[in-house]
């Protein structure tokens, strides 16, 4: 499975060790006990995420292949309870690979961390055409310390977060709650909520019954709400 984010970036889903039921499974060997009925599993399914109950949903991992933005990997990184490895700069050149936004934003006087879409076309314009001249430049100069022998890991630094990346990111399924929590909201950077939202799509699919205990009882953001309306 893989979902298309921002205008060059995706999610794919690689690969998931097990589903809902792991839980079930992982929660039930305290009493020595496994599978019941599948009515009597999705209540305790119900049951652990209302009472805070998060540990059996550690088994269950999910594997994804991401192409992001670096300022985007950069936020991706602050939640450490997962597993990441990224393309390197040192062993790879960059490629004319980065992030165009298509509207600009501009600060929001009602939440210091957010921004709001602006409906200045020129505004608009004139910042994209800055910003897309200031990364052509910077590759321009990337390219030229490349031809002059200078090393990819040094070359690089004159590079912007703008420029696309890619990474295996695995994580189990309460660390992915909470990153839902905190990044499928609207208090976190737009380019950022998209890559959580097609992350909680995937999520979704795989572990239904989890993602709407999840939304009834653990998640803290508003976005997935409003998207289920």
């Amino acid at each position: 499975m893989e979902l298309k984010v921002l205008d060059k970036g995706f999610v794919r889903l690689v690969e998931v060790f097990g589903d809902d039921f792991s839980a079930v499974q992982a929660a039930r060997v305290s009493y020595g006990k496994g599978f019941t009925t599948p009515e009597r599993d999705k209540r305790l399914i119900y049951y652990l995420m209302e009472h805070g109950h998060h540990s059996p949903f550690e088994h269950i991992v999910l594997k994804f292949h991401l192409k992001l933005p670096i300022f985007v990997m950069r936020q991706l990184v602050r939640h450490r309870i997962a597993s990441i490895n990224e393309r390197s700069g040192r062993y790879t050149e960059f490629k004319e690979d980065w992030y165009i936004p298509e509207r600009i934003r501009t600060p929001d006087s009602q939440n210091k961390q957010g921004s709001v879409a602006s409906n200045d076309v020129k505004l608009n314009n004139d910042a994209i055409d800055l910003i897309e001249e200031s990364i052509e430049n910077s590759f321009a100069a990337y390219n030229k310390l490349l031809g002059m022998g200078i090393a990819r890991e040094l070359a690089r630094i004159v590079l912007p977060t703008a420029m696309y990346t890619e990474c295996y990111w695995t994580i189990n399924a309460r660390s992915l709650m909470n990153f839902l929590s905190l990044r499928a909201d609207s208090h976190a950077q737009w380019e950022m909520q998209q890559y959580a939202l097609t992350i909680a799509k995937i999520f979704k699919k795989c572990c239904p019954l989890t993602y709407k205990a999840f939304l009834k009882y653990g998640y803290t953001g508003d976005l997935l709400k409003l998207e289920e309306r």
